[in-house]
């Protein structure tokens, strides 16, 4: 069995990057269905790459894949005796994507691209009618389905265009995101969390032999209550939940788990922009811990000194050239993603977050986005025949 290289920043105060084509989240779904993904330039030896999960996931009858948004390996790693069976399930760690967000992240893991080629590129996408909140898919103008249709701003095929079935929570089955995002699967619902195992079992009888689900209970108990007991209670139910489907799934089934991003409790820490920065943009778009700016007219490089002076020990600042460079988002960016990126990047150290300066002030505790290693180091679960 590979035990997967576990990525780790190289002093304490850098950030981590994404282990494109080594250990990331979009590695995996490639790996499992052994499709090639993403631009046809590319060389499909580097889309799939060798030595991700072990030997026997690719012998098996069937494979299970599950993500648990918002279970970091560091959330896990001081929860054992909360949740044994995935801890025990546990062969190393990998990367998500920049930014650290489900919108970015989940598009990645169903299309085995990066950021910069799917174009998902956070929460909040500035369009020509204000920003898109890609999870409600709304502008400020409201609902955006027609305006910007999901297939388009997301062109990229969902795991190498093979349609399998895709279980998510059913009040997410006929939304904008979920149409982008898993594009080209069979989308199925469920209602209750103790549904999920009966209807992989069921695709599983059926003569399935990928299935994909979705399971979003850590994230939002971390968002409302951030990481005490009620965290704690959502991991136990998840590592039951694993524990069940463990026992369900017939012989020769292999479950694959991970997740899209951890997070960190933000607490106390959530600061406005200051306003010599704000006289310099024309607009914000993105995350509370990775908050583009797109600067005015003529004022980029002022942008870019005023987010340093004002903000330097509270967020790595960086261009979108600088970003780009360093491979953060992907081998590939389409045109149509660079023109969503903003100019300069204030992404989040520590525990600090940015308010969005045309939203009421969020309530949120856990928070997600930025590239820390809370943030960026995911588990990779497995369990082979």
């Amino acid at each position: 069995m590979t035990i997967t290289k576990e990525p780790s920043a190289k002093e304490p105060s850098a950030p981590v990057p994404p282990a494109y084509g080594g250990g990331c989240v979009s590695d995996i779904m490639p790996a499992i269905l052994e499709v090639s993904c993403g631009s046809a330039s590319q060389d499909a030896a580097n889309l799939a790459p060798s030595g991700v999960l072990p030997a026997e996931v690719s012998e098996a009858r069937a494979v299970v894949m599950l993500v648990l948004d918002g279970l970091g390996d560091e959330q896990l790693a001081v929860r054992r005796h909360v949740a044994p069976t995935l801890h025990e399930m546990r062969i190393g760690n990998i990367t998500t994507v920049a930014p650290s967000t489900t919108a970015a992240a989940l598009t990645s893991i169903a299309t085995g691209v990066g950021v910069g080629e799917h174009g998902v590129v956070g929460y909040r996408i500035r369009t020509g009618d204000g920003n898109l909140n890609i999870l409600q898919w709304k502008t400020p103008q409201g609902s955006s389905l027609e305006r910007y249709p999901p297939e388009r701003l997301q062109p990229v095929a969902s795991f190498g265009g093979q349609c399998p079935p895709a279980l998510q929570n059913s009040a997410y089955s006929k939304s904008g995101f979920s149409r982008a995002y898993l594009r080209d699967a069979r989308r199925k619902g469920y209602k209750l969390l103790s549904s999920l195992v009966v209807e992989v079992r069921h695709l599983l009888a059926q003569g399935e032999s990928f299935v994909y689900a979705y399971y979003e209970g850590p994230d939002v108990a971390a968002h409302e209550y951030g990481f005490g007991e009620h965290y704690d209670a959502e991991l136990r139910a998840c590592d039951q939940l694993m524990a069940d489907l463990l026992t369900a799934v017939p012989r020769g089934t292999a479950v694959v788990a991970i997740s899209d991003h951890g997070l960190v409790d933000c607490t106390g820490g959530v600061v406005p922009i200051k306003r010599p920065v704000l006289d310099c943009c024309e607009g914000e778009s993105g995350e509370a811990r990775f908050r583009w700016l797109h600067a005015r007219r003529g004022c980029r490089s002022d942008l870019y000194q005023a987010a340093l002076d004002a903000h330097g020990e509270q967020a790595w600042v960086r261009t979108a050239d600088e970003i780009i460079e360093d491979g953060w988002l992907g081998p590939v960016v389409s045109d149509s993603a660079r023109a969503r990126l903003g100019d300069v990047a204030l992404i989040a150290r520590d525990t600090w977050a940015f308010e969005y300066s045309q939203e009421a002030k969020s309530t949120l505790k856990g928070r997600h986005g930025s590239l820390t290693s809370a943030e960026m180091l995911v588990p990779l679960l497995v369990h082979t025949p």
